[in-house]
């Protein structure tokens, strides 16, 4: 997901885009680890992802001070 996407959410959403990440990065670990995944670098992605969505609600937060 892009940064510019994220940014258009409000912190209630960003919040739940985390929740979603969080959830799919189990599923992708856990697959991961029957071996039933065939993209690896999708679980990097979801990271990403995951990294970006707390990076902007850190920035919604602090800047509402």
């Amino acid at each position: 997901m892009k940064a510019k996407d994220l940014r258009e959410l409000n912190v209630d959403e960003l919040r739940q885009k985390e929740k979603d990440f969080a959830g799919e990065l189990f599923n992708l670990k856990f697959q991961l680890a029957t071996n039933q995944l065939s993209n690896t670098m999708k679980v990097v992605q979801v990271k990403r992802d995951i990294a970006r969505v707390k990076t902007m609600i850190r920035e919604k937060e602090l800047h509402r001070q």
